[in-house]
């Protein structure tokens, strides 16, 4: 059935015209011939992330990896630090990582095939479907949430755009639709087109150049497409947060080099709250040589909200009463003026104004 309904193309030129007019301005876009690294950097820094917040940390990541080989040489550490603030921190190991795979097997030049781009870590279908089709001119989709929503209203299609199925066969139906001397530019027009006009939940049918080949819209179901079953909610967890002062340095703890926030620095924590959190905390650092007093009243509360949990941390000023810190390893102190040079755990990062 969807295959009957994807049988029409007749509207990708208005797609290309319009895009002539209203493409977005944005730093990435702005050399030709396109440089993949650039558009690498971008599409990862993308993912789970807003244009606008995207831009000034692609412009300050360009400042200090203007190339892959610079960026090859950096150290985890930097990588991190230039990363910090985008969340996701595992889009940077894993750029950082693919980005050596480039210059040791690859003589620094991004391949051109899609099974070697698809082997390179942390490089999924739509990224290399906008590597391959960007930057090199391919015949590749790349095809992300906006143009899910474009295809499932264009063609009228009321499966769940989130399941693997609707979303092969609305990838199969792009293959089909990509001029094959402009894919680049199909792609990007289809990004913008989702991003400005096709939005969700009120789409901009007014100003909409394909409003005359949107079956949706023919069917008065703009706005009940697409379909999107998500997963089940969101589990909230309370963190406790302890800032230890001693001769006005902080004690700061590295997370381990695997998991969630991987390697980035935090403020002593434990799960829990109220008594039970500052419990935990002050059992852990015992262990490590440290006897600590904890303020009774928090300082701050924060929420962070990440893709498959939520934290609610409550925020202690803590002191150090006896003892000496014997893991020099993953713990240090640290002064305020020095804290631009640790990679930040999200969220602790913003305990660093208090």
């Amino acid at each position: 059935m969807l295959e009957q309904k994807t049988g029409n193309t007749s509207w990708v030129s208005g797609l290309l015209e319009w895009f002539q007019t209203h493409r977005r301005d944005l730093p990435w876009r702005r050399d030709f011939p396109r440089d993949p690294y650039k558009v690498w950097v971008s599409e990862i820094m993308l993912q789970q992330t807003k244009v606008e917040a995207v831009k000034p940390y692609y412009d300050s990541w360009m400042d200090r990896f203007p190339t892959l080989e610079s960026l090859a040489a950096a150290s985890e550490d930097d990588v991190l630090r230039q990363w910090q603030g985008l969340g996701y921190y595992s889009r940077a190991r894993n750029l950082h990582e693919a980005v050596q795979e480039v210059v040791a097997s690859y003589g620094g030049h991004v391949p051109e095939q899609k099974k070697d781009v698809l082997a390179l870590k942390g490089v999924g279908d739509y990224t290399a479907g906008a590597i391959l089709s960007i930057a090199y001119g391919m015949p590749e989709a790349a095809v992300d949430g906006n143009v899910l929503r474009v295809f499932a209203r264009l063609y009228n299609i009321d499966g769940n755009i989130l399941s693997s199925a609707v979303k092969k066969q609305i990838t199969a139906c792009v293959e089909q639709c990509i001029p094959r001397d402009q894919a680049g530019v199909f792609n990007e027009a289809l990004m913008d087109f989702g991003a400005l006009v096709c939005i969700p939940k009120h789409p901009r049918c007014g100003e909409c150049p394909l409003a005359a080949s949107c079956l949706a819209r023919k069917a008065g179901r703009e706005q009940e497409l697409p379909v999107r079953i998500t997963k089940k909610k969101v589990p909230v967890e309370p963190v406790t947060v302890v800032m230890v002062e001693q001769n006005r340095k902080w004690l700061l703890h590295r997370r381990p080099p695997k998991g969630l926030l991987a390697s980035m620095w935090e403020f002593p924590n434990a799960a829990g709250s109220g008594h039970e959190g500052i419990q935990a905390v002050q059992h852990l650092l015992a262990n490590l040589g440290l006897d600590i007093a904890v303020d009774p009243l928090p300082v701050h509360t924060l929420k962070h909200v990440f893709s498959h949990k939520i934290w609610h941390m409550t925020v202690y000023i803590g002191h150090v009463t006896d003892g000496i810190l014997t893991n020099k390893e993953d713990w240090q102190w640290l002064p305020c003026e020095d804290y631009a040079s640790v990679p930040w755990a999200g969220p602790h990062g913003k305990l660093t104004a208090l």
